[in-house]
């Protein structure tokens, strides 16, 4: 077996890549920023006062937890017109991108949560906050630090898990190398060029993660 590799086809085929590129990069933004605030939101109604509530909430979210993300994509994209919901393939695809996302969140953001001290939440109930208050002025802030590592690995995550966006036909990278591949029996460059690509986006994003944690950890003073 020969590696025949081909530097003119590649440089000819990197600007289609790189376009498609972009589309992998508004797909994970807009999936991540949906899993940000859902995440949020499932973390804080986990903490309710009501039980019943919170028992749905925590078999939902472990149910989406525990099956894969392209199962809910076809989900979302094919049985969504039989209930009166139809999507475009973009907008199916990052809203189950940021559901999946925001369940595994969910749990980073609690875990930020209880890692403050019990003496803060004394604090807030010393100077008579309300629970809104509490949380964004005193709470929040401080699980935030120790939340960022985890929230910069699923960022990662989803950078990797944007080509099963392909099945439903979202026009990302790995779609854009299978049609090159299809089109000229030539994969060994689609695909090389798409790892590396993917690499290239990862390892920076990694790295900002890390100096953004450690900037906000002294900048909070801890």
């Amino acid at each position: 077996m020969t590696f025949d590799w081909n530097w003119e086809f590649a440089f000819e085929i990197l600007p289609r890549l790189l376009r498609a590129t972009i589309n992998t990069l508004i797909a994970a933004g807009v999936g991540y920023g949906i899993a940000m605030i859902l995440g949020l939101v499932f973390a804080l109604a986990l903490r309710s006062s009501g039980r019943l509530p919170r028992t749905l909430l925590r078999e939902v979210l472990e149910f989406i937890r525990s099956t894969p993300l392209v199962v809910q994509i076809f989900f979302i994209f094919y049985v969504g017109p039989q209930v009166g919901i139809t999507l475009s393939p973009w907008v199916a695809g990052m809203i189950a991108i940021g559901l999946h996302y925001s369940a595994y969140l969910a749990e980073v953001y609690r875990a930020g949560i209880e890692a403050v001290p019990r003496g803060q939440w004394e604090s807030c109930r010393a100077l008579n906050l309300t629970t809104r208050d509490s949380y964004v002025r005193i709470i929040l802030p401080q699980a935030l630090p120790h939340a960022v590592p985890g929230m910069g690995n699923y960022l990662v995550g989803i950078f990797k898990d944007t080509p099963m966006l392909s099945v439903i036909g979202v026009t990302e990278l790995m779609q854009a190398a299978n049609s090159i591949g299809s089109e000229t029996y030539r994969f060994l460059e689609p695909y090389t060029l798409v790892g590396l690509i993917f690499l290239a986006l990862s390892l920076p994003t990694a790295g900002l993660v890390r100096l953004g944690e450690r900037r906000l950890r002294r900048k909070l003073g801890l």
